[in-house]
C-alpha cells in the first residue's frame, strides 16, 4: 500500500518537476533575409506563424548572427562561442573541417540537465564519420539534411548516424521535417526536451509544395518559387506550434526563430541594408530574431538592443538552471531582458570575421571592413543603417578605439583553419576573373 501511494505521489509530482525546466526549441531558418516575415514588415509572403512568436513574444531588431555564412552561425548557436575560437570560418567542405571535438554542443550541455534532445533539418558541422554526426554530439534523436541539399558527391540525408541518399518528399523538406519534428515531441511530451529544427528552407533549391506555388501563382515565377518556400516553412513552424498547443506545452516551452546570416537571395527582404550573405555587412550579418516562453516573456515588445545567435545557449541554461560544461561562453543571458526585469543589456562588443573581412560592432557604431582591398570604414547604425557614410575622418578617435577592441578579440582567437576563397571579398582577384572572361 505504502509502495502504491509512493508511485502516485511521484506520478503527480513528476509533471511539477518537469514544468520546472522548460521544453526548448528553435526554429533555425536558412539564409532568410532579416525582414522577411511580416513582423519586420516582410510583405512577399505571408508569415502568420513565425509573426505570432512576435505577437506573443520579443522581436529584437538589432538580431545577430557571428557568422555571414550557414556553418560558422551554427557552430555558435550551438556552442555559445564565437567559431573563431576553433577557426571555424567558413562552411566544411572535406575531412579536417568539422566542428572540433573539444567543443560541446547546446544537446551536450543540456542533456545532464535531464533533457531529451533532438535536431530535426540540416546539421552542417561535419559528416566525415559517426564521431561527427548529430547522435555523437549529444542528439538523442537526429534526422534532415548533413549540409546544403544538392551539395557534394555523397549522399545529402542522415539519419541516426545512418548517411541516406534519398529521403521522401525531397528536395521539399519543411513539411517532412515538420512532422518529424511533431513526432519528437509526441515521444517525449512527459519530460523536458530540447528540440532543434533546422530549416532549409528559404537556402537554394528554390523549391515547394504543388498547393503552396498555387497560392502564389500571381507572381513571376521567381518569386513565386521563393514566396512558396518562405510560405511553406512557415507552415511547418505553425505545425509544431500547434503541437505544443494541442498537448498543453506552449507555456512551458521556451522558442527561439532565428535565421542562420542574412539573406542570399536578390528577392530577400533586406530593408535597405548593405550587403547580403557572405559579407559583413549589416546584410550578412543581421537576421530575424524573436523569442517566447508565454507566461514568462510579456508579448509584444519590440526590444532594440543588439543580441546575437550566441546567446540562446546561455539563456537556454539559466531557464533550465543548468550549468555550463565549459569556462568561456561568449554569448550572455538574455532572461532577464526577456522576462522585463531589466530594460537594458550590458554594453558589450560584438565581433564578425569571415576570413579577410572582421567587423564589430559597439552600440550603435560599427567598423567594418568587407574586403580584402578595403580601408576599415566607421559607421553609425543609428543614422546609417544602410553604411553608407564612413565616419572615419569625423571621429578617429572612435576609429582607433574600435581597431584596438578587434585586433586584440582577434589576436585571442585561432587564424581560420580554412578560407573560403570563392568570397574572401578579393576584388583585385575578381577583376582579374573577369577580365580572363572577356
Amino acid at each position: 500500500m505504502k509502495r502504491l501511494l509512493f508511485t502516485i505521489f511521484l506520478s503527480a509530482l513528476s509533471p511539477l518537476l518537469s514544468a520546472e525546466k522548460p521544453n526548448i526549441v528553435i526554429f533555425y531558418l536558412d539564409d532568410m533575409g532579416w525582414a522577411q516575415p511580416g513582423a519586420y514588415g516582410g510583405k512577399l509572403a505571408p508569415t502568420p506563424n513565425m509573426d505570432s512568436l512576435a505577437t506573443n513574444g520579443v522581436l529584437f531588431t538589432n538580431g545577430y548572427s557571428s557568422g555571414c555564412v550557414c556553418s560558422p552561425g551554427r557552430v555558435g548557436l550551438m556552442t555559445g562561442r564565437y567559431q573563431a575560437r576553433t577557426g571555424h570560418d567558413a562552411n566544411p567542405t572535406r575531412e579536417g573541417r568539422e566542428l572540433l571535438l573539444s567543443e560541446k554542443t547546446m544537446a551536450q550541455h543540456l542533456k545532464p540537465a535531464g533533457y531529451t534532445t533532438g535536431i530535426v533539418g540540416k546539421w552542417h558541422l561535419g559528416d566525415t564519420s559517426a564521431e561527427f554526426m548529430p547522435l555523437s554530439r549529444g542528439f538523442d534523436f537526429a534526422m534532415g539534411t548533413v549540409g546544403n541539399l544538392g551539395e557534394g558527391k555523397g549522399p545529402s540525408f542522415y539519419r541516426g548516424n545512418e548517411l541516406v541518399k534519398e529521403l521522401e518528399g525531397e528536395p521539399v523538406t519543411s513539411p517532412v521535417y515538420a512532422r518529424e519534428a511533431c513526432g519528437f515531441i509526441d515521444s517525449n511530451k512527459d519530460k523536458p526536451f530540447f528540440l532543434y529544427l533546422s530549416f532549409n528552407a528559404v537556402h537554394a533549391p528554390i523549391v515547394a509544395s504543388p498547393k503552396w506555388l498555387e497560392k502564389f501563382q500571381h507572381l513571376d515565377k521567381r518569386e513565386q518559387a521563393y514566396a512558396a518556400l518562405i510560405g511553406e516553412a512557415d507552415e511547418a513552424i505553425g505545425t509544431v506550434l500547434t503541437k505544443l498547443r494541442d498537448l498543453k506545452l506552449e507555456e512551458n516551452t521556451l522558442i527561439f526563430c532565428i535565421s542562420d546570416n542574412g539573406g542570399a537571395s536578390p528577392i530577400s527582404e533586406q530593408m535597405g541594408l548593405r550587403g547580403h550573405k557572405w559579407f559583413v555587412w549589416e546584410g550578412g550579418i543581421r537576421v530575424t530574431w524573436m523569442a517566447q516562453w508565454k507566461g514568462h516573456i510579456p508579448g509584444g515588445r519590440v526590444v532594440n538592443d543588439p543580441v546575437i545567435q550566441l546567446d540562446v545557449l546561455p539563456t537556454a541554461l539559466a531557464a533550465a538552471n543548468a550549468a555550463s560544461l565549459v569556462k568561456t561562453l561568449d554569448g550572455v543571458n538574455l532572461l532577464p531582458l526577456l522576462e522585463g526585469k531589466t530594460d537594458k543589456l550590458a554594453p558589450r562588443e560584438l565581433f564578425f570575421r569571415f576570413g579577410v573581412q572582421h567587423a564589430v560592432r559597439q552600440g550603435d557604431w560599427k567598423l567594418v571592413k568587407a574586403s580584402k582591398d578595403m580601408q576599415p570604414m566607421l559607421v553609425n547604425l543609428a543614422t546609417d543603417p544602410g553604411e553608407q557614410k564612413d565616419l572615419s575622418a569625423e571621429n578617429p578617435a572612435k576609429k582607433a578605439e574600435l581597431q584596438t577592441l578587434w585586433e586584440k578579440w582577434d589576436a585571442s582567437m585561432q587564424p581560420p583553419r580554412w578560407e573560403d576563397q570563392r568570397w574572401n571579398g578579393d576584388e583585385k582577384r575578381k577583376e582579374k576573373k573577369k577580365k580572363g572572361k572577356k
